[in-house]
């Protein structure tokens, strides 16, 4: 499905971005401390493992009616499909039904935590009519028999699922157009149990680790569905003598879900940062969670062929003084990015955020929160000794529009996606393609990580998240 911002809506987020743009300059940190900067065109943001993909169009849809205030507007409903980097193609439903859909826009799976499932009740229902219906039921004389919706369609199908998951992700008044999409949406409402998250196809924990050359840092744990991942040691291993090993300080270059791998750091090595990567080829579960960085709508996994699935983990060492290992997650219940500093030195580890200095002692760990607006970009690099950084980067999407007011759906009929000024290119035809070719300003300075009217910083004790 896809839509549009209403005017006032669009003119609201163009300001906010622009303003945005006014405080990059309180990223740069000043003196001898750590930085944290915009980040560098090189490298690769830190991501939580898994698929990464790129959308394209709805490929099975029907149509549907939201019930809005005052007014009713026709929408498309039903299927995209994605093409996953390095190989696989996912299909996906809307969970996010008054946002745009950026024609190309990079998505990588996340988990419910980081997105508008958080705190919804409902998610887990979602998940029930996903593995209940199109396309993982494709007996479609089955579904109909037990919908009381005989002639059922694909489009139907597509459309009646897509429907039924939109009166749960957003709590829309919504309907199907045809009467046995809609049968089909009523019966799925009316079924859906609750189910578990799903738990992600890869990923590494933690996603950075520190400590002194000449032992084993870590360790890393693989979490993963594939039966075995490979694991690709550092670019520069045969120079900088790092190796992957496991706990017996064996070499390894493959791994299976539970394995515990580590970096072996030179007791000689200078000051320095490495990176491994895992990847496998499995099928990602469904109910996966997928957003992009670029403010296209969040989307929820129905379908899943053989698909290339991958994950980092970086290292950094020193002889002494701070020895800093970062990562961060979207925390969509407080509102916030929360960054994660683990300081294995012996010195303090100072870095300056948003015009606030942090300090983690040495062999501490503290999560940063940083308290961000509504649909804001944050694009950052945090710096430590011997040239170990790391790039954190995405758009906080923690609320679905029907919650906050003040957007409509986008018609069938009049596509007319809104850009920063709030106009229309002539040369967009949403109907045709199911999203739009217009891109968010995030670009250059205004994709700093900002923060909109003085939103707090906050410290908080790490806690480790549940794991499904």
């Amino acid at each position: 499905m896809f839509s549009a911002f209403s005017a006032p809506s669009a003119h609201r987020r163009g300001a906010a971005r622009l303003a945005a743009a006014t405080l990059v300059s309180g990223l740069v940190a000043a003196g001898p401390l750590a930085t944290a900067d915009v980040a560098a065109a090189d490298g690769t943001p830190q991501t939580e493992g898994g698929a990464t993909a790129t959308i394209g169009d709805l490929k099975v849809y029907g149509a549907a009616v939201i019930h809005g205030a005052g007014r009713d507007e026709q929408v498309r409903a039903g299927l995209f499909e994605m093409s996953v980097d390095n190989g696989g193609t996912l299909q996906t439903y809307c969970i996010d039904v008054h946002n745009p859909t950026q024609k190309d826009a990079k998505y990588h799976e996340t988990s419910w935590s980081g997105t508008s499932l958080s705190g919804n009740k409902n998610a887990g229902k979602i998940r029930w009519i996903l593995r209940n219906s199109y396309p993982q039921v494709n007996d479609l004389a089955a579904l109909a028999a037990k919908a009381g919706a005989a002639g059922l369609t694909e489009q139907d199908a597509a459309a009646g699922t897509q429907v039924a998951i939109w009166r749960y992700s957003d709590g829309a008044h919504v309907d199907a157009v045809d009467p046995r999409a809609e049968k089909l949406a009523d019966y799925l409402e009316k079924q859906a149990l609750k189910l578990p998250e799903p738990a992600a196809s890869l990923a590494l924990d933690p996603p950075a680790v520190s400590g002194h050359p000449g032992g084993r840092l870590g360790p890393v744990t693989v979490h993963t569905n594939a039966d075995s991942v490979t694991v690709t040691p550092p670019a520069d291993a045969a120079t900088s003598g790092v190796k992957v090993v496991d706990k017996d300080g064996k070499k390894i270059t493959s791994a299976v879900d539970g394995s515990r791998i580590y970096f072996q750091v030179p007791k000689r090595a200078q000051d320095g940062s490495a990176a491994l990567t895992v990847q496998a080829s499995t099928t990602v579960p469904v109910g996966r969670a997928f957003v992009s960085e670029s403010r296209s709508q969040t989307q929820i996994l129905a379908g899943s062929s053989e698909s290339t699935v991958a994950a980092t983990a970086t290292a950094g060492w020193a002889a002494k003084g701070p020895i800093p290992a970062l990562s961060a997650e979207r925390d969509c219940a407080r509102g916030s990015v929360d960054i994660t500093a683990v300081n294995k030195g012996d010195a303090a580890f100072t870095f300056e955020l948003m015009g606030a200095e942090h300090t983690i002692p040495a062999s501490h760990s503290q999560t940063v929160a940083i308290a961000l607006q509504e649909d804001q970009a944050y694009d950052f690099t945090i710096k430590g000794p011997g040239g170990y950084r790391e790039w954190f980067k995405g758009v906080l999407d923690c609320k679905t529009e029907s919650s906050t007011g003040g957007l409509t759906a986008q018609t069938l009929s009049q596509p007319s996606p809104a850009t920063v000024g709030g106009t229309a290119p002539a040369d967009t035809n949403l109907a045709e393609t199911g999203s739009s070719n217009t891109t968010p300003i995030i670009t250059g300075t205004a994709i700093g990580l900002v923060l909109i009217g003085g939103a707090a910083l906050l410290l908080i004790r790490k806690k480790t998240p549940a794991r499904d």
